[in-house]
């Protein structure tokens, strides 16, 4: 009995210490990683690294829908990277299915297997494809085939061969060239940057100052602010996190954010509503108003503050939307898209971008009216979920989730490169933005706001962690972000519907009887005179304007009467 007594005393003693001090401390909804770490059960096996050390994808016997399960070694690796010619799977099985026998790119060489390896790696005594056929026939002169796969010089070697590129022009990915651009290359100059007598000075916009030494720019202004989207509501803060209050309280999913700075104007709705709110900063009780219904999956907001328009990317329609800022009317501009998750506008010079993921991950770039779309990021991309502009740069900033990085690209698609790679707070970036020498963003999984040096990714700053609170998007609120110009497009955006049926029927009416007089006076003069142009009464054609809201451009899709304060008495 006294031994038995031991034990019980043992085991109570046992019982109430913290046992689970030191290690992490998930919910049973969450999934444990090697590194301590917790990610949803759901993001378990689904060919993502969630963890940060891969852990989530090992020991998978089942993996979910978009992912191919390696069977070796049991991991789930993205249905993306299947058939594209890298083994992903430790024995090359999603490389080895009968729906690989594709076309390769044309960097690529195609093996006796149907695999696609570089073509740099052709005849460079290293067996890239299983069956060595990429080591096989090496007399021959590559560069007769297909140029060898380069974009500019291909060079013959005794073993293999090389691309090559012209002065003035890099290599890029082994196998293309592009113009050197040494303020870029170098990334001395926050803003404006000359190259004269091989050197480089730089300079500042209107409304910034040139530190000295540096190259950096800094606003002369009022202080910019940033307001991030949470599931508790709108916050405010200053971009060091010390000071911040909340705008709205109304409890939902985080999504979306944008402004319209001139009028202190902020837009935002949530993926799970079809509501677009907006709010006056300059109210007294930031009490939100509907400005319109839109539909459900929007996760990109960006403003037109030129023309006063709101574009937006809805997962539920697949496409990209816009919206005159007073709600009156709205469109369909881009459809097809497979999961479109952010976007951006430059209106002056008449861009707007979006980016694309699942199916076909990209980033692409339209005119303001949806026409002359190309596409600038096809490769190296996995699952881009932000955008956001340097425009004093002319450069497009993506978060990648799933690379866990953060790139920028010239807005002709040239000069890409990785800013920011994985550093703990960069594992599900949601927000982004841009100001002055420093990158922002949110992450959901840290529930922090960072910031880091948009040239190289240094001095990682994690100006504000939100505890509990889970973040999405992120706008910076700064006049000089949105700077006043002309339209270079010379479009007719600001002419919307008349906010009153009376007006309508009476402008149809005098447009009516116009046309009537017209008529009567062309019939009895036609016996005495030629037929004139039509190009002589002014006819508007599509290239004298490109505003996608037009009534001959685009179908309205919603329409309803706008606030009494913007209708016109004219």
């Amino acid at each position: 009995m006294e031994h038995l007594g031991a034990v019980l005393l043992l085991l109570t003693c046992v019982s109430s210490l913290h046992l689970t001090e030191g290690f992490p401390k998930c919910d049973t909804e969450q999934f444990v990683c090697n590194n301590g770490r917790c990610v949803p059960l759901n993001l378990r096996c689904d060919g993502v690294d969630e963890c940060g050390d891969n852990s989530d994808e090992i020991s998978c016997f089942n993996c979910t829908s978009g992912s191919f399960h390696c069977v070796a070694a049991a991991r789930c690796v993205p249905s993306r990277s299947v058939c594209d010619g890298t083994p992903d799977c430790s024995d090359g099985a999603d490389e080895q299915l009968d729906t690989c026998a594709h076309t390769c790119a044309r960097s690529q060489f195609r093996c006796t297997n149907g695999r696609c390896v570089p073509s740099s790696g052709r005849c460079d005594n290293i067996k890239d494809c299983e069956d060595g056929s990429d080591e096989e026939n090496c007399d021959e002169n590559e560069c007769e085939v297909n140029n060898g796969g380069c974009s500019h010089l291909c060079i013959d070697l005794p073993l293999g061969f090389m691309c090559d590129c012209p002065s003035g022009m890099r290599l890029v990915q082994d196998t293309h060239c592009q113009d050197v651009d040494h303020c870029l290359e170098l990334d001395v100059c926050g803003q404006i940057c000359v190259r004269t007598n091989g050197s480089l000075a730089c300079d500042c916009q209107e409304g910034y100052v040139l530190t000295a030494g540096t190259g950096q720019c800094k606003s002369t202004s009022v202080a910019a602010h940033v307001v991030v989207s949470t599931h508790e509501g709108v916050k405010w803060m200053d971009l060091s996190g010390s000071e911040q209050r909340n705008i709205t309280y109304k409890r939902a999913s985080p999504g979306p954010v944008s402004a319209l700075n001139a009028k202190n104007t902020l837009y935002w709705t949530s993926p799970e509503n079809d509501i677009i709110y907006r709010v006056s900063l300059d109210s007294s009780d930031y009490r939100p108003a509907v400005l319109l219904k839109a539909s459900e999956g929007v996760l990109g907001l960006a403003v037109d503050w030129i023309h006063e328009l709101l574009y937006w990317v809805s997962t539920n329609t697949h496409a990209l939307h816009v919206a005159s800022l007073n709600g009156s009317k709205q469109s369909e501009l881009i459809s097809g898209l497979s999961r479109p998750t952010a976007v951006a506008v430059q209106p002056l010079l008449g861009y707007v971008f979006w980016a694309d993921s699942e199916a076909s991950p990209r980033i692409e770039r339209a005119s303001l009216d949806g026409t002359r779309r190309i596409a600038l990021i096809t490769s190296y991309i996995r699952c881009p979920v932000a955008i956001s502009l340097d425009i004093p740069r002319g450069l497009l900033y993506w978060a990648d989730s799933g690379l866990r990085t953060i790139s920028r690209v010239a807005f002709d698609g040239q000069h890409r490169k990785t800013v920011v790679e994985s550093n703990g707070y960069l594992d599900k970036p949601f927000g982004l933005a841009i100001f002055e020498s420093r990158v922002y963003w949110s992450d959901q999984l840290t529930n922090s706001i960072c910031s880091a040096d948009k040239h190289n990714g240094n001095m990682l700053q994690v100006s504000q962690t939100l505890g509990s609170v889970s973040p999405a998007g992120l706008v910076i609120l700064h006049p000089l972000l949105q700077p006043k110009g002309s339209d270079p497009l010379e479009s007719k955006t600001r002419t919307l519907l008349p906010d009153s049926q009376f007006a309508w029927l009476l402008s149809l009416t005098v447009i009516i009887s116009l046309l009537l007089v017209g008529a009567v006076l062309w019939r009895q003069r036609s016996e005495f005179c030629a037929p004139r142009s039509l190009s002589s009464l002014g006819e508007v054609t599509l290239k004298e304007s490109q505003d996608p809201l037009l009534l001959s451009r685009l179908p309205i899709v919603h329409e309803h009467k706008a606030d009494t304060q913007g209708a016109s008495t004219d």
